[in-house]
């Protein structure tokens, strides 16, 4: 099926999207060279910053999470794409205000290949940093093996928990050590039913037959060896929650976080139906929802499909989740 996107020359296409983002939410970021958007208000910041980074093409996330009590710089690819280490590190001097900066990245080999030379390089500039990366994805490597699994929408959370950590005053170091507490005790399994097309070249980045639907799904179309027949809500609902309450061994009386994030093409009356299912079956495991989200985090363009996000909170954690944010896709009063 040929590709229908309302885009400019395919070149221009992140420029564009940013300057477009930035004149949305000018109240609350602005676009500096290197495809950086700021927090409008970090110049008056006395904490540890947060610096994050990742490629287009998955809005909201990251920019869209750039304002007080999240993100103070997310340095933006190209669609699906790492930007340069270089910007990452200008990011992270920006960022700093004396506190030193937090570099939350995602486990793909691009963002952390740019991850890791940017701490190099930081380090050379006599800057304090310290990087934290999400690999949360159970579909492609054991817990045991989490270096080699993929980071998905646990970013979102855990950028929001670090922040508020670092603006309640936490050191550097302890807010290193909250973000990867929360980090250690994620997991995160895709779905999908019909892949989504890359907005530069028009190819799809996975294809699956009408009734199909791919359990494992990567955030850029990568498989995860669960294709099998389309279920029911219900069923689907219970084999991936199923499968992330194994991975991280919760327990009965035990408090979680429960976040479905659609990846660009499901309605939310399917993320409803799905959400009304793992209410039933945690209920029914005496295990408490202590925090939750339905939406749209990070997306894959028009991927039909979600991602279910699982963790175990105590109320420490909850207290970060639940503290005051003001960005362009998540608020908190």
């Amino acid at each position: 099926m040929k590709m229908k996107k309302f885009i400019n020359s395919p070149e221009n296409l992140t420029r564009e999207l940013l300057e477009g983002f930035a004149c949305a939410h000018r109240d609350l970021v602005t676009l500096k060279p290197g495809n950086m958007v700021v927090n409008n208000h970090l110049e008056k910041a006395n904490r540890v910053a947060i610096v994050t980074q990742g490629g287009s093409g998955h809005e909201p996330a990251l920019s869209g999470f750039v304002g007080e009590g999240m993100v103070d710089v997310s340095v933006v690819g190209d669609i699906f794409s790492a930007p340069g280490a270089r910007t990452c590190v200008d990011a992270i001097q920006l960022a700093d205000r004396g506190k030193g900066v937090l570099f939350v990245v995602l486990n793909h080999a691009g963002d952390m290949l740019v991850g890791d030379l940017a701490i190099k390089q930081a380090a050379k500039r006599g800057l304090r940093v310290v990087k934290v990366v999400t690999r949360e994805d159970i579909s492609n490597a054991p817990r045991e093996n989490r270096d080699n699994r993929r980071g998905l929408v646990g970013c979102v959370p855990t950028l929001k928990i670090a922040a508020a950590a670092a603006a309640e005053g936490r050191s550097l170091e302890e807010v290193a050590a909250i973000a990867q507490r929360f980090a250690d005790n994620m997991a995160t399994l895709g779905v999908a039913v019909r892949g989504a097309t890359h907005p530069q070249t028009g190819i799809m980045l996975a294809d699956l037959g009408d009734g199909e639907m791919e359990v494992g799904m990567g955030q850029h179309g990568e498989g995860g060896g669960g294709l099998q027949p389309l279920k029911s809500a219900d069923e689907t609902a219970e084999i991936v929650l199923n499968a992330l309450l194994a991975d991280l061994s919760v327990r009965e009386g035990e408090k979680a976080m429960l976040i479905l994030n659609g990846t660009g093409a499901t309605t939310l009356m399917e993320l409803f139906l799905i959400y009304r299912r793992c209410v039933q079956l945690l209920e029914a495991k005496n295990i408490a929802i202590a925090a939750n989200y339905v939406g749209e985090l990070l997306t894959v363009q028009e991927q039909a499909g979600f991602q279910m996000f699982l963790a175990r909170v105590d109320d420490e954690t909850l207290r970060y989740w639940n503290a005051p944010c003001n960005t362009p896709y998540l608020k908190k009063i």
